[in-house]
């Protein structure tokens, strides 16, 4: 039962590394759903023999909670910061979206193309400043993706510490 329960978790962490790209997943939270696995039934203990604490699994709610919070919120800071308007941000997930078709590639440019159409066909700006906002909407969407791969990459290496 407990290499079942241990694949399980390592599965969820691999599933949660994958949502951090693919945005029909939720990457952060599965992670931290296959430690609460490994917590509840796994019984688990790292290297130096000592169990998962609640304090520890607690904590990395709490990081999972603040990246999923900043996953929306950094998107439009940073297409705002270079001039876009709610337009370009609609783009980016939109043209991510569409960019499914071919990850990973596709997902950035379908990102970086959303935006710029939305913001030269919607918000009716120019060339320029279509192309700056659509820059901006893009590092947010790299910045929030960044966060989701590290947070999600880091909660699959303690769920194999702990499962091992």
């Amino acid at each position: 039962m407990e290499t079942f329960i241990a694949i399980l978790a390592i599965v969820l962490g691999i599933v949660a590394i994958i949502g951090s790209v693919a945005p029909a997943l939720p990457g952060p939270p599965l992670g931290w759903l296959g430690m609460l696995v490994l917590y509840i039934w796994g019984g688990g203990a790292n290297g130096a023999g000592e169990p998962m604490s609640t304090q520890f699994l607690l904590i990395w709610l709490g990081i999972v909670i603040i990246v999923s919070i900043l996953d929306y919120i950094v998107p439009a800071y940073f297409t705002k910061v270079t001039g876009g308007s709610k337009y370009g941000s609609w783009g980016a997930i939109a043209g991510l979206f569409v960019g499914l078709i071919v990850p990973p590639v596709g997902m950035i440019l379908g990102s970086l193309i959303g935006a710029f159409a939305a913001e030269l066909l919607f918000a009716g700006t120019d060339t320029v400043t279509s192309l700056k906002s659509a820059f901006g909407a893009f590092l947010g969407f790299l910045f929030g993706t960044g966060l989701k791969l590290i947070c999600s990459a880091v909660m699959l290496f303690y769920i194999v510490i702990y499962a091992f």
